[in-house]
């Protein structure tokens, strides 16, 4: 276990620096500029004004403004409630950042929630409290199963052109550009999502809420060549059913993306001199305000003035500021648990991005290779390297054969030596293994004659090749008459015991015939002279 850990490790130790550097410079190129736009945001605290309305925006159904969140549904059956913005978007491109809680008591909840840029606003409908047939697009945060496929809770991406009713019995999957399975129920910490369209591209990011870092964004769908509204509403809407949730909004932050190269648009240039008077009395009553409570507060506890200690132990008692033996060791149990978390999401990101080259190299080795191969297409009449290597090992294989007949021929001889009536029989086989070279050179002629009937037209009249010029050998009918000559005075000078060194030297000069004779027609054969 110990090894290919150390192994993965060290993986991901050399492929990290090339594969983060060249993200970051593609990631520094393509960096488009951002600029926050509070028209179409909102945050605790002091989120509400007196009235108890949010600055921006509107909110409708069972939606409960505080002055920390926005309650869009209560725990109870059957309630909707949605948040949209007063006004359309002026930018093409743009990120939203939204913080959200959604919590029960039961294992499963209903219906969802979903966060919402339409041409209009879809202020009260079936589709998780908002309207439907609407035109843009909806990332839907989906907490109940309908069509019982296990898939719930999750996130889908659904678009519309303001002609498409949404498919709730098969939860969207049918109408759902891209989606991700993602437990959003019932975090320790609430879940962050970064919804970007740039450059017609919709990207969804989340953060599952098991750990306090804000950052701690991973991947969940992404769709291409996506085109919506110039202009739009913002919205943030949710619903129960049978069963039902908290769904609280904590903060909805908007961003505009400038593409780099463009000039940005100044904050003040789209800031009204109207708007600006209004936004400085406010900000002046909100300080009168708190200085008007201060001096209460200072009227009220006169004994506190000038000593913090006493005002600490006013607002805050021991168990505030200690805590016990057992929450220490949930705390550093839950730190440990949020460690492993980071570590392991670290390691998936590693690997991912190793396999991700990986694929990428293998990609463009195969387009070499496809490309190199189509450069170099074979020519009418010639002869295939697969079939120049079956020559090839035809040839081999014949002498090989040819090898073990010498091997054969000499223990013949050595047997005839041994007795006295073994010469006849002797002679019989010497004549039967040039036979069988004899029948091999003909099936090496027979497969070569094959061969270039196969690789020429039709309508050529086949001819056979040829031959270069041999070396100086015996013709076979004089190769045959030596042979029979040799081996009769062979026989009879076996009782002298004469050396027979020119039996030898004959075969072996044939042999390497036969050897010269199967290097030439492998020569033309690589040629293409067939």
């Amino acid at each position: 276990m110990a090894a290919p850990l150390a192994r993965l490790v060290l993986l991901l130790a050399l492929g990290r620096p090339l594969i983060s550097g060249a993200q970051a410079t593609e990631g520094a190129a393509a960096a488009p500029h951002r600029r926050f736009e509070y028209k179409y945001s909102f945050k605790g605290p002091h989120l509400v004004q007196a009235d108890g309305t949010v600055p921006f925006w509107v909110h409708t159904g069972n939606a409960i403004p505080s002055a920390d969140q926005i309650r869009i549904t209560t725990s109870l059956k059957s309630q909707k409630g949605s948040v949209w913005t007063k006004t359309k978007s002026m930018f093409e491109y743009w990120e939203v950042e939204v913080t959200f809680r959604v919590t029960g008591r039961g294992r499963i909840g209903a219906d969802g929630l979903a966060v919402w840029f339409t041409e209009e606003q879809g202020l009260e409908g079936p589709v998780f409290g908002a309207a439907d047939k609407w035109n843009g697009v909806g990332i839907f945060f989906d907490s109940f199963d309908n069509d019982a496929k296990k898939n719930n809770p999750g996130v889908i991406v659904v678009g519309n052109n303001g002609k498409l009713l949404y498919d709730h019995q098969n939860d969207g999957s049918t109408q759902a550009l891209a989606s991700c399975q993602r437990d959003f129920r019932n975090k320790p910490y609430p879940v962050r999502v970064k919804i970007t369209y740039y450059q017609k591209i919709l990207t969804v990011l989340i953060n599952n809420g098991f750990t306090p870092d804000k950052e701690d964004y991973e991947f969940c769908a992404k769709v291409e060549d996506m085109v919506l509204p110039s202009q739009g509403y913002f919205g943030i809407s949710a619903a129960t059913g049978g069963l039902a949730d908290d769904h609280d909004v904590l903060s909805f932050l908007t961003f505009q993306l400038t593409e780099p190269g463009k000039e940005a648009p100044t904050p003040d240039a789209e800031i009204p001199q109207k708007d600006k008077e209004k936004y400085q009395e406010e900000f002046e009553h909100f300080q009168q305000e708190l200085d008007k409570k201060k001096e209460e507060f200072q009227k009220e506890h006169p004994d506190v003035q000038g000593q913090p200690g006493k005002l600490f132990e006013l607002f805050f008692t021991a168990d505030d500021v200690f805590e016990t033996v057992s929450d220490r060791e949930l705390r550093q149990i839950f730190e440990g648990q949020n460690r492993i978390h980071l570590e392991i999401k670290q390691l998936n990101r590693q690997l991912d991005m190793i396999l991700d080259e990986q694929r990428k190299y293998v990609s463009a080795v195969t387009e070499e290779i496809a490309k190199r191969g189509a450069g170099f297409p074979g020519q009418q009449g010639q002869v295939s390297q697969q079939e120049i290597e079956a020559v090839v090992k035809t040839q081999e294989e014949v002498i090989r054969q040819v090898k073990e007949i010498r091997s054969s021929v000499t223990d013949a001889l050595r047997s005839i030596s041994g007795g006295q009536h073994a010469g006849s029989a002797g002679a019989y086989e010497t004549t039967q293994h040039f036979n069988d070279i004899k029948e091999h050179l003909h099936v090496v002629k027979r497969d070569i004659e094959h061969l270039v009937q196969r690789n020429m037209p039709s309508n050529e009249k086949q001819k056979c090749p040829e031959l270069p010029p041999f070396p100086s050998c015996l013709s076979t009918v004089h190769f045959f008459i030596f042979v029979a000559v040799q081996t009769v005075l062979f026989i009879g000078a076996n009782k002298k015991q004469q050396p027979k060194s020119s039996f030898d030297d004959l075969f072996r000069l044939c042999i390497h015939n036969s050897s010269l004779y199967a290097q030439k027609i492998l020569h033309f054969c690589k040629r293409g002279k067939f």
